[in-house]
């Protein structure tokens, strides 16, 4: 279909992307890997706190086959992998910090931050990694 005006998108086109940034993690995973440039596995599992080892696997697996993440791996013993933002991975952790910040002002923001768990929060930063 020929595109009729700027604001026109091909929903067939967001489908698998969507669908991948509808998950629980994922648009924390992401902003987490940005405020860092690069990342071991087990700081982005201790940062976001709450997320089960298999979930925040998939989700790296997930995101690297999107080429939202590079993977790389390090010869050395024990091994060593590093996760960091593809450049289209930094162009959308651009594109999703305002949505983190918006969504984390709403439902009532002021009471719930005074009684939320520290545990439960997580760095949002415009600014980000110079790398991303």
């Amino acid at each position: 279909m020929e595109n009729k005006s700027s604001q026109e998108v091909c929903m067939c086109a967001l489908d698998g992307t969507m669908d991948l940034l509808g998950k629980k993690w994922v648009l924390f995973t992401i902003n987490a890997i940005g405020n860092h440039g690069s990342v071991r596995f087990k700081d982005l599992y201790s940062e976001l706190r709450g997320i089960s080892p298999s979930t925040l696997s998939s989700i790296l697996h997930q995101l690297e086959i999107k080429g939202i993440v590079n993977r790389r791996s390090y010869a050395e013993i024990p091994p060593r992998v590093e996760y960091s933002l593809t450049e289209n991975g930094g162009s959308l952790r651009k594109a999703i910090l305002p949505l983190l910040i918006w969504a984390s002002r709403q439902d009532d923001y002021s009471k719930q931050a005074e009684t939320c768990d520290a545990s439960r929060f997580v760095e949002v930063s415009l600014a980000g990694n110079s790398r991303t």
